[in-house]
């Protein structure tokens, strides 16, 4: 099941680079009531159940093509602030703000 992160604390600086959801979780328990029981990731400190609301079911991806790695967040486990940059590429002027293509440090191109 795919948990929704609705009610999810995370240190991103934006709700818009939040992701919408978690990668796929196994039920351990139906607690009944709407509430189940998730086996979450070690390292993850939330309570790990969860109304039926905030469950999303999965599907068989199609494609290998279909299957996006979850990267850029902050990594819960190991509660890492930020992440290591290579190398920032370009950058141009956007309104009053500035924006930079930054190339990640162990991650691939797609991600910059």
């Amino acid at each position: 099941m795919w948990l929704e992160a609705k009610n999810i604390q995370s240190k991103q600086l934006s709700k818009k680079l939040n992701q919408k959801r978690y990668k796929p979780f196994k039920i351990t328990k139906d607690i009944g009531q709407g509430a189940f029981q998730l086996k979450l990731s070690e390292g993850w400190v939330i309570h790990n159940v969860f109304n039926e609301d905030l469950l999303t079911q999965c599907r068989e991806l199609q494609l290998k093509e279909q299957y996006i790695e979850p990267t850029l967040l902050l990594n819960i486990i190991n509660k890492k602030e930020g992440y290591e940059v290579e190398e920032v590429q370009n950058h141009r002027k956007q309104g009053q703000s500035m924006q930079f293509l930054v190339y990640w440090k162990e991650y691939e191109n797609e991600h910059n």
